[in-house]
């Protein structure tokens, strides 16, 4: 069969989307599964969250020198799992292996209890506020980036002291499996950090089993699926979903470097990046000239299964279909292919397609395609440019070539993340906040908000001495308020 899962009952084979030969076989865990899975991590989560910042730091930082000796081992499996060439895979574990020592470095800097002004009403109290470990975290990652991805969401939620049930997707269940048993040899002593395999019904079972959080990473539409699940149990959620990101390029921009990054961002890993670049509004003076570059630089890159390929396969099967209707939709409503065109898809592999003057009601525009497309559309100023590109439900992350405005134009964009004069370089910032809005969904992962994600916050006051005005008492006198007032007036009067 084609594909690159073949189901059983109960279990499953992640299949090489290559060639579908077997890479491996996984239970599909019940219900009943799952919560014992969250029952056993929230007793794992007091002895980890007992720990403290510097013994889980060393416990973390003994897992990242593992992953790193280990590198190529990890990334065989996620080659063997989703398609892509070697180096990709070695270039997403970087980015683990960065984040890691991130969260763990600057976990207890972000979370520990920290002293706040108590203001002249309450000078008697001393104030403190503190992050505190929400207990168990569940995490449903997916399939294109099967070890950054949900590791923005593991890594910081182990860090502030959480336990995490990991479910990967059907498609990677390998890599999901790898970091668990890896995690394991450095931690043994409690399962801190555990794995449950399967399909929706599975995720759907963790949105249901009592975790304390659920970070979710999907489509919209399944994310829709998934806070509907946590809401029957009030479980929050940390959504992030597709995106339909554009790049910006004006008038002075560097044409050779925007063509590069405009490439690289809609055509790595085939194209199927959620802050992948799907649309490029350029402004018309320097049109030409860019999709002149943009197209010989395209045009260059070649699909493959051998280690030589630029690209891998399209690694969910399902996915080709919508890559093909919406070349075919861009094309019927008078688009123009500068590179590829129909032709390009050969299951499971596309080649890369540029498509220019593409209508924007073209589902090439409005929908998440997925794949190694671009549309290129003229503009007749950024201006024009910032107005389309913020037309699309979607907010996730975008980018701005521009020599004098970046900075300017980059607050202009409804994105949650903004490249300027590079693309896709915010998510290689441990220290930058990732996530987006509208459809693309909300919460954060990475830097101090993505530690913060996982935590609780608990304010707490301290009385260090009795004030001379007692107003949140019964026992207060007639003219305690009256003279509460009196201050208050002094006091915001200036």
């Amino acid at each position: 069969m084609t594909g690159a899962v073949r189901e059983q009952a109960e279990s499953f084979t992640s299949l090489d989307p290559r060639t579908s030969e077997v890479v491996g076989e996984y239970p599909v865990h019940s219900a009943l599964q799952v919560r014992a899975a969250v029952e056993r991590a929230r007793e794992a989560q007091l002895w980890w969250g007992g720990l403290g910042f510097a013994e889980r730091k060393r416990r973390l930082d003994a897992w990242r020198q593992l992953l790193l000796k280990r590198l190529d081992e990890l990334a065989g499996v996620m080659c063997a799992e989703t398609g892509k060439p070697l180096d990709d895979a070695r270039l997403e574990l970087v980015l683990v292996v960065d984040h890691l020592q991130w969260a763990a470095k600057n976990a207890e800097k972000v979370l520990k209890r920290r002293k706040v002004s108590s203001g002249v009403l309450m000078s008697n109290q001393a104030s403190t506020v503190e992050y505190l470990p929400l207990g168990v975290v569940g995490v449903i990652g997916p399939w294109n980036y099967p070890a950054h991805t949900p590791m923005g969401s593991i890594s910081y939620a182990l860090a502030a002291g959480n336990a995490v049930v990991f479910k990967p997707s059907e498609l990677t269940p390998g890599v999901g499996a790898w970091l668990v048993s890896t995690f394991a040899e450095v931690v043994p002593e409690w399962p801190v950090f555990s794995l449950v395999t399967g399909f929706g019904a599975t995720g759907a079972a963790l949105c249901k089993s009592g975790v304390d959080k659920l970070a979710f990473t999907g489509s919209t539409a399944t994310g829709k699926r998934v806070m509907a699940a946590c809401a029957e149990t009030l479980t929050p959620v940390l959504v992030e979903c597709g995106g339909k990101d554009a790049l910006i390029v004006d008038a002075d921009a560097d044409l050779e470097a925007a063509a590069q990054a405009a490439v690289w961002g809609g055509m790595a890993n085939a194209g199927q990046t959620c802050v992948g670049v799907e649309r490029v509004y350029v402004v018309d003076s320097v049109a030409q000239e860019f999709i002149e570059r943009v197209t010989r630089i395209a045009g260059r890159l070649k699909p493959g299964a051998e280690p030589t390929a630029d690209l891998g396969p399209i690694t969910m099967p399902s996915q080709v279909s919508i890559i093909q209707s919406h070349i075919e939709d861009a094309l019927s409503k008078g688009a123009m292919a500068v590179v590829g065109g129909k032709e390009s898809v050969r299951e499971p592999y596309v080649e890369p397609v540029v498509l220019v003057d593409v209508p924007e009601d073209s589902l090439a525009i409005t929908e998440e395609t997925f794949g190694p497309t671009l549309t290129i559309n003229r503009v007749a100023d950024v201006d024009e440019a910032i107005r389309l590109a913020n037309g699309v439900r979607y907010g996730l992350g975008g980018a701005i070539f521009s020599r004098a405005r970046g900075m300017e134009l980059a607050r202009e964009l409804r994105a949650g993340m903004v490249a300027v004069n590079s693309v896709v370089s915010f998510a290689a910032v441990p220290a930058l906040p990732f996530g987006g809005i509208g459809d693309s969904g909300f919460g954060r992962i990475h830097g101090a908000d993505g530690l913060r994600e996982f935590a609780r916050t608990q304010a707490v006051t301290r009385q260090k001495f009795k004030a001379p005005l007692q107003p949140m008492s019964f026992a207060r006198g007639s003219r305690t308020v009256r003279r509460l007032l009196r201050i208050l007036r002094l006091v915001h009067r200036r």
